[in-house]
């Protein structure tokens, strides 16, 4: 009889930790930090997928790990929250909550499941001070950290976080912190241990900026990302982008009352009009009435042959 294979609980976590942590490793880091306009997020990524997504108005969503995994919670969470703020109130909405749900989901696939998500994500919330914005950590087993104003994620989030720490500045603008974050994202996977200078291309780049009324989040790219990078602050406050899917423009002369809300029964239609009068026929005349014969005041009504006679009686006598 063979012996069933057996492994501890401990054990067991810890080979999915370790399983989880490999995976998040391979993978490019990720920056989220504070600043004088909002939270600024910026993520190493060459390709075409996103890293950064909007959640909500003043909420944001940064990850990195596999990119199938991360994108189904940030959906789920797309979701939740729209289902939330359309049901009650969308202040109702709070980068709490959603870290709060996010924990669960990642907390309950980890102990339950046999393979644990390999990804590491932050929910990050503008408001309105830098004092007030909120960062939270969620990892592979569902732990979450309040950041203290910015964090780094993935393979070296030590490394990078050493560089933020040294220089990070609340009251900075938006060009200072983006120079910080890409020189902290370059401070590694260098040859030999050397710094990298990331282009544009290289990065991609979002923010949540607390003066925007309603959705707070805006992706920033093409020529103001290069310009922002090369330290000039001579960007236009309409370059800096706007959201992903922002609503269409109303269209202009578009009715706004639906004919069917007319009451038309008593209208004639154009069918139904009537025809105008020719002017080669001549118009109809009107039928002659004939005026009653005025009667002589002598005159006799006609003789009824019902009605006797006055000198004879009724029975003919």
């Amino acid at each position: 009889m063979a012996m069933q294979f057996y492994a501890s609980p401990e054990q067991v976590q810890r080979d999915r930790s370790e399983y989880a942590r490999k995976g998040i490793a391979r993978g490019r880091s990720a920056v989220v930090l504070t600043y004088e306009g909002g939270v600024l997020m910026v993520a190493e990524n060459i390709t075409t997928l996103r890293k950064i997504s909007e959640i909500y108005d003043k909420i944001g969503f940064a990850a990195v790990g596999r990119y199938n995994e991360f994108e189904n919670l940030r959906r789920a969470g797309v979701r939740m929250a729209d289902l939330n703020g359309y049901s009650f109130d969308r202040r109702d909405v709070t980068g709490r909550g959603l870290a709060n749900a996010f924990t669960q989901t990642l907390g309950a696939i980890f102990s339950e499941t046999q393979k644990p998500y390999e990804v590491e994500i932050c929910i990050a919330q503008v408001g309105a001070t830098p004092e007030a914005d909120e960062l939270y950590r969620i990892t592979y087993d569902g732990s979450v950290m309040d950041e203290p104003g910015f964090m780094a994620m993935g393979g070296q989030a030590e490394a990078i976080s050493n560089v933020l720490r040294e220089r990070h500045d609340t009251a900075a603008d938006l060009t200072s912190a983006l120079a910080l974050a890409a020189e902290a994202l370059g401070s590694v996977g260098g040859e030999n241990g050397q710094t990298r200078t990331l282009e544009a291309k290289q990065l991609e780049v979002a923010v949540l900026d607390r003066r925007r009324k309603g959705r707070a989040f805006r992706r920033i790219a093409g020529p103001a990302l290069t310009t922002l990078l090369a330290g000039s602050h001579d960007v236009a406050e309409k370059d800096l982008g706007g959201v992903d899917a922002a609503p269409p423009n109303p269209a202009e002369e578009k009715p706004t009352v639906s004919a069917a809300s007319v009451d038309t029964e008593d209208e004639p239609t154009a069918s139904a009009a009537p025809e105008a009068p020719d002017a080669k026929r001549p118009a109809a005349k009107a039928p002659a009435t004939k005026a009653p014969d005025a009667k002589a005041p002598d005159a006799k009504a006609p003789d009824d042959p019902d009605e006797p006679a006055d000198d004879v009686n009724g029975d003919g006598s």
